[in-house]
This record gives structure tokens, sequence and C-alpha cells, in this order.
């Protein structure tokens, strides 16, 4: 059995609280800008050259200084939720994509990553809070606390308003406020149900030993990949690519989705590496290790697919509704938006293509974290563009920013380690227990 460190523990909880005090600086200062301040804002951005719009109701509505300072108002102002929007959404993608990636393994009847089955139970044991965080947001939202999701205003599907939109207008019957806030129930409760029933028969299956419970989590480990390849395409919808109603792409739910996959991957690696130097996983080598890293490499390239393929067939199509949302990235995201590809594909190629280095833990650990970074910043360029707009660097920003990603680690630290220590690390009852101990990668 894993014990959670007492200096772990006071880690995660001085995270906790660290994250909230910046937070909570952030927004105070957030709140107490005034509309001069404000107006100043948006015309030294204006007087920069960079009016490229972020957000595809800047292009619709009434165009004069008055309006365009309300949404000003409204995107600074966004700020605090926006902050926490997209690192939740990360985590619990995260979480989940570390679920689908257990269950896959117990779908293909793999034998080498049975040592590391409970790490990702423990990852998994995340998925209850994130998901309740992720609740609290959309009540928010849908009671219009907050104003992430432009399409929530009623106005702007009623016909005859000034701010009429005929586009939000034939997408009301998905993008809806009822049928919004029962997806986002139907994807928390489906995947905590999956989290739970899934480590509860893991565990029947080490008590009994049964061939029979074995197939029954086999059944389950097939039943959440369904769940999950549903679920994940439509929250991807409904959290990230609707803040940007007009935009779309038949590309995105693979991105999001890969992002967090190979997020998952890499905090795999971190556990694992953990708790094998700390003596708790001595079962674990670097055969294991290597495999782990095969992924994390395959994942990347196949998140530079996505994001190439998507960002190739917009450019070449050129139409102007579509091609914003990618322009007012490069104009206003341009510190974040392509150094992005630096960590998420250019130092995984050159770092992980050889097959000895995966087997290097201080190597693979430290892509792992330079991942999780990467793919990290990946969803802040999803999130912010849409919401905040340009208005991003600023002091209260990045006091926002740095308080949510401290807060969350330190939860999701607290949590995964927490439900690590009530998880007997060797599934023993796993009829392939036998072969990951013995595992070793021929090359």
């Amino acid at each position: 059995m894993y014990s959670f460190s007492p200096k772990l523990k006071s880690t995660s909880l001085i995270l906790l609280v660290l994250g909230l005090v910046l937070f909570s600086v952030g927004y105070f200062m957030n709140s107490s800008l005034s509309t001069e301040k404000i107006k100043g804002m948006m015309d030294a951005i204006h007087a920069s050259g960079h009016d490229a719009p972020t957000h595809s109701s800047e292009m619709n509505g009434p165009q004069d200084d008055l309006s365009h300072l309300e949404h000003a108002t409204m995107q600074i102002h966004n700020s605090p939720l926006a902050s926490i929007h997209f690192v939740a959404v990360f985590l619990f993608g995260l979480s989940c994509a570390v679920l689908f990636f257990y269950c896959i393994q117990h779908a293909a009847h793999a034998g080498w990553p049975i040592i590391i089955t409970r790490v990702m139970e423990g990852i998994a044991s995340y998925i209850p809070y994130g998901g309740i965080i992720l609740i609290i947001l959309m009540v928010l939202n849908i009671t219009h606390q907050g104003h992430l999701f432009h399409w929530m205003d009623p106005e702007l599907t009623r016909e005859g308003s000034p701010t009429f939109d005929v586009i939000l207008f034939e997408k009301k019957i998905f993008l809806n406020i009822p049928f919004y806030a029962a997806r986002t129930l139907i994807y928390v409760i489906g995947a905590t149900f999956f989290a739970w029933k899934l480590k509860k028969q893991s565990k029947k299956v080490d008590d009994t030993k049964s061939l029979v419970d074995y197939q029954m989590l086999y059944r389950w480990a097939v039943g959440y990949i369904a769940f999950f390849g549903f679920a994940s395409a439509a929250w991807a919808w409904d959290w990230l690519m609707s803040i940007d109603p007009h935009w779309y792409s038949t590309m995105y739910i693979w991105y999001s989705m890969v992002s967090c996959l190979s997020s998952g991957i890499a905090v795999i690696i971190l556990v694992s590496v953990y708790l094998k130097k700390n003596g708790y996983l001595p079962q674990f080598n670097d055969n294991h290790l290597h495999d782990l890293g095969v992924f994390l490499f395959a994942t990347s390239m196949l998140w530079t697919y996505t994001w190439f393929a998507q960002f190739m067939l917009y450019w070449y199509a050129n139409v102007p509704e579509e091609v914003n949302y990618f322009f007012g990235r490069f104009q206003h995201y341009g510190v974040t938006f392509l150094p992005m590809l630096i960590v998420n594909f250019l130092l995984p190629l050159l770092v992980l293509v050889s097959s000895s280095i995966k087997r290097n833990y201080k190597v693979v650990t430290i892509m792992a974290c330079v991942v999780i970074f990467g793919h990290l910043l990946d969803y802040f360029n999803m999130v912010m563009p849409g919401t905040v707009g340009p208005f991003w660097k600023t002091p209260e920003m990045i006091l926002l920013v740095a308080g949510s990603v401290l807060f969350f680690a330190g939860l999701f630290i607290f949590t995964v380690m927490s439900g690590l220590s009530k998880l007997k690390l060797i599934p023993t009852g796993n009829p392939y227990l036998h072969e990951s101990e013995i595992y070793e990668y021929p090359f």
C-alpha cells in the first residue's frame, strides 16, 4: 500500500492555499478596474495596429464606440472565470483520457501495463472533484453570472432584436441552455460512474481472482471506451468550441482529446516514476518506462498532425469568418500560439525519437513535465482569445492564471495521491500480472 507522504501532502495544500491567495488578489484587482481604465486599455490595443477580432461576436451587431467599450468590459471581467475554466476542463479531460487509456489496455488484454493499472485508477480519482467544479462553472454561466459563452445571451436568438444573430438562431436546437446543462451533467455523472465502477470491479478481481469477474472488468472497460468516444467529442463542442459559436472544425474534437491524452500519459509517467523512486513500485522498470515513452512520443506526433491538418484546411480555404479564429490568435497571442509547437512537437520529436533515451528516467520525466506544460498552454490558447480577447497581458491576468494553475495543481495532487493511498498498488488478481512483471521490450 502506498502511504501519502506528509511532505507531498503539505506541498499540495500549500499549492492550494497559494493559488487561492493569488487568484483572490487578481480577482479584486480585476473587479476594481474603472471604465476609464478599460477604455485606455482598449485604445492602447487599437493604437498598436492589432485590431483583428478574437471572437465572432465582434463582427456582428452595433459597431459604435459604446458597443466596443461594452464588449471590452465584458471580456476583461471574463478573466477570473476564464482562468478557472481552461484549467478545469484540461484536468477533467486529462483524468478521463487516462481512464480511457486504462480501458484500452484492458480491452486489448495488454500485459505490459498491468503494473501501472493502479496508477491510472488513482489519477481517475480526480474525475468526480473536477466534475463538480465544471458543474459549478456551468451554473454560473447559465445563470448569467459568467459570460464565457456568447450564445447564452437570449437577445441573440430573439427575432427582431438589434443584436439578432441568424447563425446562432440556426444552431439554437443544440446550443440552448437546458440542453447544455443536461449534457454537462451527463458527462460528469457518466465519467464519475465509470471511474467508480471500474475501480470497484478491479478490486473485486483482486479479491476473487475470478476470470468471470475479470471478464466483467473487460466489458465495463469497453463500455467506457464507447462513452468516452461520444462524451469527449461533445464536451469539446460544449466547453471549448462553443466559446466562438460561429466557428467550427471537424478536427477540433480529436485535437482537444489528443491534447488531454498526451498529457495524461505524461502524468502516468510522473506518478509511476515517483512511486518507483520512493520504493513503492519496484516492479516498474525501464521497459515499462520505454513503452510509456513510446505513447508519449506517438500522441505528441498525433497532436501535431491534428493541429496542422486543422490549420492547413482553414488557411487553404481562406474563408473570412473561419480564418479569423487563427488571425486573431496570431495578432494577440503570438507569444503563446505558435511557440507551443516547440514544446508540444519539436522537443518530443528531437528527444523521444531515440529508443534508448526512452529508458532514461530523468529525460523522460523532464519531457513529461514539458508536455503537460505545453498542452496546458494549448488549452489556454483555446479558451482565452474567445473569452478575454486581447486583454490578457495585464498584472491581474497573470495573477489569475497563476492562481488557477497552482490551485488546481494542488487539488489534483491531493486527490490523486489520496486516491492512490486507498488502493493496493499491485493488482494481484489480474491474470496478466506475471506477464507485466517479466515484461521486457526486445529492442
